[in-house]
Formats: structure tokens, C-alpha cells, sequence
């Protein structure tokens, strides 16, 4: 008999017992026939209900386990489909229980392998897109939001693999062309112009699209190339029978000719562009006057440029500048250009010449900075060194005032004429703040430069005993000397030989202690930004070394 039966017998004979004491006591009371069946019929109302309740939520638990056995099969199936694999058979003779359990186990496993083929085949796709990106191909047809079954998987992973192999192979044959391109371009001193070639010479190689067509593209810009190398030097073997002819007509001095021979050695576009210089030079002797004059009217130009703080932009603006025809129409655009330039610097001449002081006063100012920071100033016995820290004080107070008076000048000078007033084609202020952090810049990067040879020569005193050696500053009170702390390094790391070739006790008994400090040394030159005094360390040490005697 099962352990549940034997526990409702015992449920039915506790009822029993129960009726019995209730019996018992109802006729000790003495309450009559009447009320006992009603008391009787309470009680059998109470356990009737108990055991209704009972039997519904158990029912409702079977209920429930049929419904879950129904949906997992009905998971499973889909999933099987979806998976492409064959459904499994269920056992015979299970329970409910353990059926539910086993179908909802499977449908775990199944859900797990549907979701480790989906993430695989996400990453394939993504590899494949890659590829496609870079060798410009279709994708594999597959669809991505179905789930592949195994076979798939393989085929697609072996297509990945023969495109990463072509993309080596195009990548390779890329990289040679490139490096006979680059040769060729130099050769021929050719800049890339379009954008396919500026990507296919200039950019990341892993960036270039190595498509079909683009390979292609390759061969015939390497074919151009190679082409206009042999015109090049066809070229230059015609201009040299030119020279030479000319050479002969204007008795050139053979020096001359020989200092042009040496520097056209090689096909290259210097020695075209040298070539065709010679020849322009040649065809231009007889105008040589007209020349002289229009190179003084230049030199005077760049003057009031450089006094009117063009760009480089503004000119390159004046193209008669650049002109290699020397003639007379050339000397008038040079004239009015100058004249144009001595009325727009008179115009302007107080602002101009306000920008002047502001430069020649940060450039002292630099100066000043640099020699502030040089250790051999303190060689000077001639009074000069506070006379030069005076001026640099007294310029970095007066410079902010400058560029304050500058701005307002400025913004007048804008509002007035209705443009932005900028200096070597920036804007001044712009100018003026990225002067300061280049000099900000320059003093951190010294700065650090001082504070690394200051440790490691810190560390080198300290291990070896060498005397400390600092400017010319005053020591705090009670910082040792650098006499004094030599003296305590060489006693301590035993400067005297003992006898009969023992090691010193002290310095055994402190190897460890030596150890550590050289650890501290190497701590302080690997990390610059910490900053430690010399006194200090050497002052520790000190102490350290009397304390372990």
C-alpha cells in the first residue's frame, strides 16, 4: 500500500475519532436529537468544502499540466521545423509531470541552438559585409532573419573563407602597384589630383576599395605614368639640344655648363623643370634690365607686405608677382600694386604698427623667458640678470594691457570698414592666443625635460655618492649639506675596504634597505609628473642611514 493511502485511512479514522469525542460530548451537554443533526450536518458541510476546495486545485494543477504539455508540444514542433530537424518521439508510460518536464527541457535545448545559429550567422553576415565593402561583391544569398540550419552554416563559412584568400590576393597585387605608382610620382614630382588617386596613394591601404574596376583603374594610372616618364625624357633630351645651341650663341662659360650638366643626371621632372629654367634664362638675357627693375619693385612689395601682415593667400592674390614673362606690362601691375600697398599701410599705419609693437615685444618676451630657464645665466657678475628678469616681468604684465588696447583698436578698425582685421591671414586675437599656448606648450615640454635630468642625476648622487651640485639657491634651515650627505652615503654603502675581505655587517644588514631605495629612485625618474626635491631625499636618507647604525 502506498504511503498516501495509508495517510487517507488515517484521515478518514481522525475523522471518525472526531465524530466520536463530538458525539460523547453532545450527550454530556444533553443537547437534543435535533440540533445534534444540525451540529452533524455542519460538520459535514465544513468537510465537504474543504475536500471541494482540495479536489479543484488539484484539478486545476492537471488542467494546467495539459495546457503546458500542449504548448511545449507545440513549440517543439515549431522549433524543429524551424531548425530542420527531425522531431523527437515521446516516451510511453511517463506522467504528466515528468512529460511536461522533459518537453519543456527540450524546448530549452532547442531555443539555445536556435539562438548560438542565429548569433553565428549575425557575425557571418557582418563578415561578409566587410568583404563586400572593401572587394565591392554582392552578399551570400541567405536570409538573415531565418534560422540557417548546419549546412548552411558550413557553405557560408567556406565562402567566407575564399574571400578573405581574394582579398589577399587583391590586396597584394594593390600594394605593388601602389609602391610603383608612388615611385613613378616622385620620379616625376606629381601630386595626386583626383580623389581616386589620392585614395589609392595617400589613404590607409586597408581603406581602398579593391573592386575590379578600381584594380583596373590601377594598371592604367600605373600605364599613364610610366608613359609620361619616357615624354619626360624624351623632352629633356630636346630642350638640352636647345641649350646647347644657345650655349654656343651667347659664349656661355663652360663652368656654367658643366654645374647644369651634373644636376640633370637622372629622367626626373627636377631635371625638366631645371632644363626649361635654363632655357627660359637663356631666352631672357636680352631683357635683363626689365628684370632687375621689376625684382627692386618685388623686394619693396614683400616689405610693405610683411608690414601690412598679409597671407600667404592675399599674396599669392597678386599674380603678376609669380609671372616668369619679365616685360613691360608686367612692370606697370607691379607699380600700381606697390603704390596700392604705400596707401593702404599709410591709412592704416597706427594699427598696423600697434600689431609691430605687440610682435617685437613677445618676441623679447620669449627671448627673456628662454634665458630665465638657462643654467648658465648664473654666471653673470655683470648685473644683468636682474635687469633682464625685470624686463621679462615687466613685459608679461604689459603684454595682456597690449592686446587689451589692441582688441579695442581692433573691433573701431572692423566696425569702421565693415571686415575682420587679420594678420598673416588669421584673426589677431586667434593670432594672439595660439602664440600663448604655443609658449605654454614649449615651457611644460622644458619643463619636463629639467625635472627628468634633475632626477636622474638626483638618482645617480644618491647611489654612487657623487656630490650633489644645485644653483645658486639657499637651503632651508636644518637640510643637509651636499657635502654631508655624500659623507653618509660612503660610510654607509662601506667606502672603506674591510679587513680580509668581509663584507661589511652594516651594509649586510642593510642590502634590503639599499634595495628598496633604489626602487624609490627608479619609482621617482619613471613617474615626472611627481615632483621631489633633492634636500629632501637626500635628507631622508640621511636620516635613514644614521637611524640603521
Amino acid at each position: 500500500m502506498r504511503k498516501s493511502e495509508i495517510h487517507a485511512a488515517e484521515s478518514v479514522a481522525c475523522l471518525d475519532k472526531a465524530l466520536g469525542e463530538l458525539k460523547d460530548i453532545w450527550e454530556e451537554i444533553g443537547i437534543p436529537e435535533d440540533q445534534r443533526l444540525q451540529r452533524t450536518d455542519a460538520v459535514h458541510m465544513h468537510i465537504k468544502n474543504l475536500l471541494d476546495m482540495m479536489i479543484a486545485e488539484e484539478e486545476g494543477l492537471k488542467k494546467r499540466l495539459l495546457i503546458s504539455i500542449e504548448a511545449c508540444r507545440k513549440e517543439v514542433t515549431s522549433l524543429c521545423s524551424e531548425l530542420q530537424v527531425q522531431e523527437c518521439q515521446e516516451e510511453d508510460g511517463v506522467t504528466m509531470l515528468q512529460l511536461e518536464k522533459d518537453l519543456r527541457t527540450q524546448v530549452k535545448m532547442m531555443l539555445k541552438e536556435k539562438s548560438a545559429r542565429q548569433s553565428e550567422l549575425k557575425s557571418l553576415i557582418q563578415q561578409d559585409q566587410d568583404l563586400c565593402d572593401i572587394l565591392c561583391d554582392d552578399l551570400f544569398p541567405i536570409h538573415p532573419e531565418r534560422v540557417p540550419s548546419q549546412q548552411q552554416l558550413q557553405n557560408y563559412r567556406q565562402h567566407i573563407n575564399t574571400r578573405n584568400q581574394e582579398r589577399e590576393r587583391r590586396h597584394a597585387e594593390f600594394v605593388g602597384m601602389k609602391r610603383q605608382i608612388t615611385v613613378l610620382m616622385e620620379d616625376l614630382e606629381q601630386h595626386p589630383d583626383t580623389s581616386f588617386e589620392k585614395d589609392a596613394v595617400c589613404e590607409d591601404e586597408d581603406a581602398f576599395c579593391l573592386s575590379v574596376e578600381n584594380l583596373s583603374a590601377l594598371k592604367v594610372l600605373l600605364h599613364q605614368l610610366e608613359s609620361r616618364k619616357a615624354e619626360s625624357g624624351a623632352l629633356c633630351g630636346s630642350i638640352r639640344g636647345r641649350i646647347e645651341e644657345l650655349w654656343e650663341m651667347l659664349q656661355v662659360p663652360e663652368e656654367e655648363r658643366e654645374s647644369l650638366m651634373q644636376n640633370t643626371r637622372t629622367s626626373t621632372k627636377s631635371r625638366l623643370n631645371t632644363l626649361q629654367a635654363e632655357l627660359q634664362r637663356l631666352e631672357e638675357l636680352k631683357e635683363k634690365n626689365i628684370e632687375r627693375v621689376i625684382h627692386t619693385i618685388r623686394s619693396e612689395i614683400v616689405k610693405f607686405w610683411e608690414k601690412c601682415y598679409y597671407s600667404p593667400e592675399q599674396r599669392q592674390a597678386f599674380t603678376p608677382y609669380h609671372s616668369d614673362d619679365l616685360d613691360e606690362e608686367v612692370l606697370r601691375e607691379h607699380e600700381l600694386e606697390l603704390e596700392r600697398l604705400k596707401e593702404d599701410y599709410a591709412k592704416h599705419r597706427e594699427l598696423y604698427d600697434a600689431v609691430s609693437t605687440w610682435s617685437s615685444n613677445w618676441t623679447l618676451y620669449q627671448e627673456l623667458e628662454k634665458k630665465a630657464t638657462d643654467p648658465s645665466r648664473f654666471n653673470n657678475r655683470g648685473g644683468n640678470l636682474l635687469k633682464e628678469e625685470k624686463q621679462r616681468v615687466d613685459l608679461q604684465k604689459s603684454l595682456p594691457k597690449l592686446e587689451k588696447s589692441l582688441k579695442a583698436q581692433i573691433d573701431q578698425w572692423e566696425a569702421a570698414h565693415c571686415k575682420e582685421f587679420r594678420v598673416n591671414g588669421q584673426l589677431f586675437l586667434q593670432y594672439v592666443e595660439d602664440q600663448w599656448d604655443q609658449h605654454r606648450m614649449e615651457k611644460e615640454r622644458e619643463k619636463q625635460e629639467r625635472q627628468m635630468k634633475k632626477m636622474k642625476q638626483t638618482e645617480e648622487d644618491l647611489l654612487y655618492g657623487t656630490t650633489i651640485r644645485t644653483p645658486t639657491k639657499r637651503r632651508l634651515a636644518g637640510t643637509p649639506t651636499p657635502g654631508k650627505t655624500r659623507k653618509v652615503l660612503t660610510a654607509y654603502l662601506g667606502a672603506r675596504t674591510p679587513g680580509r675581505g668581509r663584507t661589511p655587517r652594516g651594509l649586510e644588514r642593510n642590502k634590503e634597505n639599499i634595495s628598496h631605495l633604489s626602487g624609490a629612485l627608479r619609482t621617482m625618474a619613471a613617474s615626472p609628473q611627481r615632483y621631489y626635491s633633492i634636500t629632501s631625499v637626500a635628507s631622508s636618507y640621511s636620516e635613514f642611514a644614521v637611524s640603521s647604525r
